[in-house]
């Protein structure tokens, strides 16, 4: 059974770096970069870089944001020790805009609930088929509920599907880490 090991914390707060050390000190040797991350702009290509270059060639990366757990499950991937997954947050903003016409300011809160279930659907795939095999999957994303109330509708239901997301990965996890100013804490 795979372990799930969870790292949040703020924008450039050091978790996905902690989440790599973690992956390093753990000696796994068969790794997945599972990246959700789309390069749409100079930033974002930019950050995607970076993280690039501070993995070696024996990673392996797996990119997308929808149907994880079919990007998962092959014969190749299952030989794999971890996954390092960043970051949860991409993929729920990703989940909620791309392929999608939503007018997120005239929403109804029935359509908002459908979308946040799919979403959730989703994650929870991933966690029970991550229970189901020898992997262990450490699952990056940021703390987005410390901050002001985003004063537009997008942002609002953002952060509340985000933040439910990672309440349920953070309750299925086996461990989790808090990263503020570049120094871990243990949480869980």
């Amino acid at each position: 059974m795979g372990k799930i090991i969870f790292f949040t914390g703020g924008v450039r707060s050091g978790k996905s770096q902690f989440a790599e050390e973690y992956i390093k000190e753990k000696k796994y040797e068969k790794k997945i970069y599972f990246a959700t991350a789309i390069p749409f702009d100079d930033e974002m290509k930019d950050r995607i870089e970076k993280h690039r270059k501070r993995r070696d060639e024996s990673w392996i990366t797996v990119e997308g944001y929808r149907n994880l757990v079919k990007k998962l499950d092959s014969e190749f991937l299952e030989n794999f020790d971890a996954i390092l997954f960043d970051c949860v947050t991409n993929f729920v903003s990703n989940s909620m805009i791309m392929e999608r016409e939503v007018d997120w300011d005239n929403i109804s809160q029935k359509n908002v609930n459908i979308i946040e279930n799919e979403i959730i659907d989703e994650i929870k795939k991933l966690i029970n088929w991550i229970r189901k095999h020898k992997i262990d999957c450490v699952f990056v994303t940021n703390e987005i509920g410390m901050g002001l109330v985003p004063s537009y509708s997008l942002g609002r239901h953002f952060r509340d599907i985000c933040g439910n997301v990672n309440q349920i990965v953070a309750k299925e996890s086996d461990e989790a880490y808090l990263a503020v100013s570049g120094i871990k804490v243990k949480i869980k």
